[in-house]
């Protein structure tokens, strides 16, 4: 028998139980994730294999975004258990934003569009662009990403962009994109883009207010430095 098993424990330390009992934000973040495990393995609990995995990560955003090949690396977790912990992450992430959309926050400064996709971004290990669509008093009408291209490949984004833009007739818009390696420095590609999109912006009156470029937990605003 596996004496590391949870169901030996008294009710009250049982992750499952001590969700029941004192809510789900009673518990630590090892809790919940071997809550989603649902179960461990031999020798281990879940909540042994749940602290594994918050110690090899460090943190949950960090759990969101690492390759799944880095997953597999540790003992134990097979690919429906992997499933399962990135659904749930996603499902915040998400969650996240639709209630950003229901709310439709005014946006003031390029700080409050950062603190909006700073979470969502920071960690990605592949560049992503989002684009927030405002209406006439810059409140936030939805929030797309761009299928396809880099800064490499500026005219097919910008196209998609403001296709996007007159289809929820946004009156503005604000572009956000992430760089892997944390340093939100712009580069000259991205100098490049963000002229094409202002120009391609000023053509269909549609105004590009600004282009945040999201690092670790630190954004570069093109507005703020006066280069948009």
């Amino acid at each position: 028998m596996n004496k590391t098993g949870i169901k030996l424990w008294p009710k009250e330390d049982r992750p499952r139980e001590k969700l029941f009992r004192f809510g789900e934000h009673s518990l630590s973040n090892a809790e919940l994730v071997a809550i989603l495990l649902g179960s461990g393995v031999r020798g281990q609990s879940a909540l042994d294999l749940a602290r594994e995995i918050i110690f090899v990560f460090g943190n949950l955003g960090k759990m969101a975004h690492t390759d799944i090949r880095r997953w597999r690396e540790i003992k134990g977790l097979g690919d429906a258990k992997i499933a399962q912990i990135k659904a749930a992450l996603e499902i915040g992430r998400r969650f996240g934003e639709e209630k950003v959309k229901e709310t439709r926050p005014k946006i003031k400064s390029s700080q409050d569009a950062a603190d909006i996709l700073m979470p969502r971004m920071r960690d990605l290990q592949k560049e992503v662009f989002k684009v927030l669509l405002l209406n006439s008093q810059n409140r936030v009408i939805d929030i797309v990403e761009t299928e396809e291209g880099t800064v490499n490949q500026a005219h097919p984004i910008i196209r998609e962009i403001f296709q996007q833009a007159m289809q929820y007739f946004a009156a503005a818009i604000i572009c956000l994109h992430n760089h892997p390696s944390g340093d939100p420095r712009p580069s000259q590609e991205d100098k490049e883009f963000t002229q094409q999109l202002a120009v391609a912006g000023t053509v269909l009156q549609i105004k590009t207010l600004d282009h945040i470029i999201i690092g670790n937990n630190k954004y570069f605003s093109f507005a703020d430095k006066g280069l948009i």
